[in-house]
């Protein structure tokens, strides 16, 4: 298995065309790093880069220590498992999941425990002598997966590997790679995905790409928890982290910032004597609001458009207020269809409330 190092790498198409720049990365073995982004951002790109599948216009790539910017795909130790199965139709199981071994004159036995291994693995020991067309969609995931596992390559890469597959076996095939990668903790894998549930449940770090390179890194937590700048807070948590204008008018170890509507946020985040009077954005996310009853200090207060009672938590849809960017939304555990139509007002403990100043956290300065 192997560590990445990855400097100031970039692509450009056409040279001038930059898709990707700056990208500064160590990715450690038995590592699970996960890309995501919105679309178009360079996710698939840059797995493709690592795989020598796209050329690097910039920087350098290292895996263990070897510069491989200009080494050929097959002599990388990389195995990739792409968003199409990709598997050979008239091939069974067995076949599909033995070919690269036999074009690489591998003797018989260590083919057969090989595939047996994998096959244990995943699972497909009752499958392993069936066609493609015989099996369901998670299944034949698997088998591309089992395909590169019986390569023991040094490095796997994902290329949003469950997008074609429905809600329910997205859900199961998710949890099988999950267990996949504690069965072999020690190997490195990078995937690519724009779910940002597959993303928080899989990755040992998540590396948030936009604007042509890295807006984040960190684990799931750190970036749910202290979001660096508004883009990462509000792409990553469904729904999106509320950003809600205001001005600083205490600082200290706790801020306090005068709401644009007329409610009073307390943050944990600190801020300098120079911030007083500063225009802030306020973030909560919705799971974060508490219902504070009347005459009680809130955040944010407004009419309650529509709820969605989905049993464990109701959504609550305010009417989005002039001038505002986005519509704010709550998340109340519990059920509170009897919320439409009234005046709501919600707090959040200052330990849950974030201040942004330019697209930037306070936290981070």
């Amino acid at each position: 298995m192997a560590n990445l190092k990855l400097k100031d790498v970039a692509k450009t198409y056409g040279g001038t065309i930059d898709v990707l720049k700056n990208i500064n990365l160590d990715i450690k073995q038995g590592e699970l790093i996960v890309f995501v982004g919105p679309s178009g951002c360079g996710k698939s790109t840059l797995l493709r880069m690592i795989a020598g599948l796209e050329k690097i216009t910039g920087g350098t790539l290292e895996i263990d220590g070897q510069l491989v910017n200009n080494v050929p795909p097959a002599q990388r130790g990389i195995a990739m498992v792409f968003q199409s199965y990709a598997l050979y139709p008239h091939m069974t199981v067995r076949d599909n999941m033995s070919f690269a071994l036999k074009i690489a004159k591998k003797s018989p036995e260590e083919i057969e425990k090989a595939v047996a291994k994998a096959a244990k693995i995943l699972q497909l020991d009752d499958y392993l002598d069936r066609l493609p067309k015989a099996l369901s969609g998670g299944q034949r995931q698997r088998v591309a997966i089992g395909r590169s596992i019986v390569r023991d390559p040094k490095v796997y890469l994902f290329d949003e590997p469950l997008s074609n597959l429905d809600a329910a076996l997205r859900v199961a095939t998710r949890i099988e790679i999950a267990q996949l990668k504690e069965t072999m903790p020690d190997s490195t894998m990078i995937y690519v995905t724009h779910d940002q549930v597959e993303a928080m449940t899989l990755a040992t770090r998540i590396v948030v790409l936009a604007n042509k390179g890295i807006a984040q890194v960190g684990t799931p937590l750190e970036l749910y928890e202290r979001p660096n700048g508004e883009f990462v807070a509000q792409f990553i948590g469904s729904p999106a982290m509320n950003l809600l204008p205001g001005e600083v008018i205490a600082t200290g170890p706790q801020t306090t910032v005068k709401m644009a509507n007329g409610g009073v946020a307390v943050s944990d985040y600190p801020t300098l004597d120079s911030d007083m009077g500063r225009k802030v954005n306020v973030g909560v996310r919705p799971e974060d609001f508490l219902e504070v009853a009347t005459g009680a200090d809130f955040i944010f207060n407004g009419k309650v458009n529509i709820t969605e009672a989905l049993g464990e938590v109701t959504l609550l849809y305010f009417e989005k207020e002039p001038g505002a960017s986005d519509a704010v939304i709550g998340k109340l555990p519990g059920i509170h269809s009897g919320l439409r139509g009234t005046e709501v007002k919600l707090g959040a403990v200052p330990a849950k409330v974030h201040i942004f100043a330019d697209g930037e956290s306070l936290l981070y300065r």
